[in-house]
């Protein structure tokens, strides 16, 4: 009986012990010759062996390993189950079963060589699979039952492995060790080469834009006043449109990648997986769609033989070290990183660039304005005559005014012969009102501190980002109230030089009516926007405010006014 036993535990019942679909192994009812302990026992050991069948079907369904014979074995079923992260569990587990075997091949051996041997020494010999199968069997139910696809099968292995007996903990960590080197040779091809091998979409990195979404306190936050900082919506709103923007100069071919967060392990810390990203996002960009001979060469100083020994390395780990393997994605993303410092910052002259963007499109040369409130006011008063200008000429002559003599020789462009004889050029704008100085200046020199203090792509991409956030919070334009007293008083600004110029001489009744009405809605407006200013300021901190409302309020007009927003009639 102890070799049908055996054979039984293996996967081949017989006579004795039948296999039912529904309950596994089974020791046959009414068998004369077992005492009900001996029974109990056999139960026992045939429960172990359910185990085992089920384990050997499972690989058998996802990998196509038989290790059964067919005349007992429930053909496989379609679970929609599948991936490499699957096959490489299901591997894992083929391991682990391989001491089980062993320990069956060397009862055989002993049961041969003592006839006489007990049910209770088997049950001796079996004693560890008896604690470690059932735990494991709660693994695969899970990954069958929640269908677990791709890391979320190292998540669901490391969190069992956490915990438990010594042997359930140390055949669960061989498990996730056999899965992670899937994940390592992935890792290889992403970071190393630009290349996502994922036709599953099985790993933490996928192709295309992230499909988070905000919930519905999120987007409670849209009328936050806050002046110092954005609030989460404006902050997605900023990153959403930087996005559509690069992708709208980027070239069709260049693709767009992202974190698939779902994915991503509980134990790899979403830092490093922006990290990872960020790596193969740009050797994909630089290996893919470098057409420069003078940049040719590797992104990576052609150490990708030293880093993928390092990734070997790792892989060959029997544990998981976070420490280790955040230190080399840290090397490697430093080596980028320095690669396209250099490349942005020394070659293209990025600090040369944003000082153009600056002088042009954030008023930093004000007497491009200038002359252009000269030309403007001349035509208008009928002192020059107009002149017809296609749209290639424009350019030409704003590169002229800010002394870009090589943009105006390549259009062949005399700059003088565009402006008229006699004009001043001064450092200042005219505006009342919009003081470009204390929220650009200062947050334009931070910028370039920042850029000189780093030799780091990242680090300068986020101070960007951090630039113009603070741009878009400190000019008002995400404080909607601000924005939209600036625009009325601008607007009306503008009403009353247009009927000032429309009316030479004195006004007539019907003026004097228009003139009332302008006055009184730029009181109304101003004396809102100075409340609105005031009561941001009361609640935060912030200079740059202070000094507005100072100016604003230089002779003290609108604090002597006083009082609520209904004293002033609004």
């Amino acid at each position: 009986m102890i070799h049908e036993l055996l054979l039984a535990l293996s996967g081949y019942p017989g006579t004795i012990f039948t296999w039912n679909k529904r309950n596994g192994l089974q020791v046959s009812q009414d068998l004369p010759f077992l005492h009900p302990s001996e029974t109990s026992v056999l139960n026992r050991l045939c429960k172990m062996g359910t185990d085992y069948v089920r384990f050997t079907e499972f690989i058998e369904q996802h990998t196509g390993h038989v290790h059964q014979q067919e005349h007992y074995s429930s053909q496989p079923s379609q679970t929609g189950l599948h991936g490499i992260y699957l096959r490489a569990f299901c591997t894992g587990l083929n391991s682990m079963l391989q001491p089980y075997r062993q320990a069956l091949l060397d009862l055989e051996k002993e049961f041969l060589g003592d006839p006489h041997l007990s049910i209770s020494h088997v049950n001796y010999m079996l004693e560890q699979f008896q604690l470690l199968f059932p735990s494991v069997m709660v693994v695969v139910e899970t990954i069958k039952s929640q269908k677990i696809h791709g890391c979320q099968i190292l998540e669901t292995v490391y969190k069992h492995s956490c915990g438990g007996l010594p042997p359930v903990r140390m055949a669960l960590e061989k498990i996730l060790a056999v899965c992670h080197g899937v994940m390592y040779k992935q890792l290889a091809a992403w970071m190393l080469h630009g290349l996502l091998l994922d036709q599953s979409e099985e790993f933490f990195v996928k192709q295309g834009p992230s499909a988070g979404g905000a919930t519905a306190a999120q987007e409670e936050e849209e009328e936050d006043l806050g002046i110092g900082g954005l609030s989460g919506k404006q902050l997605r709103e900023l990153q959403d449109l930087r996005l559509i923007e690069e992708e709208n100069m980027l070239a069709p071919s260049l693709q767009q990648f992202s974190l698939r967060v779902e994915m991503l392990p509980s134990y790899i810390p979403v830092r490093v997986a922006e990290k990872i990203l960020f790596v193969g996002e740009s050797v994909q960009m630089f290996e893919n769609h470098n057409q420069s001979p003078s940049r040719a060469g590797s992104i990576l100083k052609h150490q990708e033989d030293m880093f993928a020994a390092e990734l070997h390395r790792l892989k060959q780990q029997p544990l998981f070290s976070l420490v280790d393997f955040e230190n080399l994605v840290d090397g490697i993303r430093s080596t980028v990183a320095e690669h396209l410092w250099t490349l942005m910052v020394e070659e293209s002259d990025l600090l040369g660039q944003l000082k153009i963007i600056k002088d042009f499109y954030l008023l930093g040369r004000g007497e491009l304005y200038q002359v252009f409130i000269d030309l403007a006011s001349g035509n208008r008063e009928g002192t020059t005559p107009p002149q017809e200008t296609s749209p290639r000429e424009a350019p030409p002559t704003a590169a002229a005014l800010l002394g870009l003599a090589d943009a105006a020789q390549t259009s062949q462009i005399k700059p003088d012969g565009l402006l008229p004889s006699g004009y001043y050029l001064t450092t200042h704008t005219k505006d009342i009102l919009v003081n470009n100085v204390d929220v650009l200046e200062s947050q334009f020199s931070q910028l370039l501190q920042q850029i000189n203090a780093t030799r780091d792509f990242e680090s300068i991409r986020l101070a960007h980002d951090h630039f113009l956030s603070n741009l878009l919070a400190q000019s008002f334009i995400l404080l909607k109230p601000v924005f939209h007293c600036l625009n009325e008083i601008l607007e009306l600004c503008h009403s009353f030089c247009s009927l000032v110029s429309q009316n030479l001489g004195p006004l007539d009744e019907r003026g004097a009516a228009q003139l009332d009405i302008l006055v009184k809605g730029f009181s109304r407006q101003s004396f809102l926007l100075f409340k609105i200013l005031s009561s941001v300021r009361n609640h935060q901190i912030n200079s740059d405010l202070a000094q507005l409302l100072l100016r604003l309020d230089y002779n003290k007009y609108y604090t002597q006014a006083g009082g609520t927003l209904g004293s002033f009639g609004l």
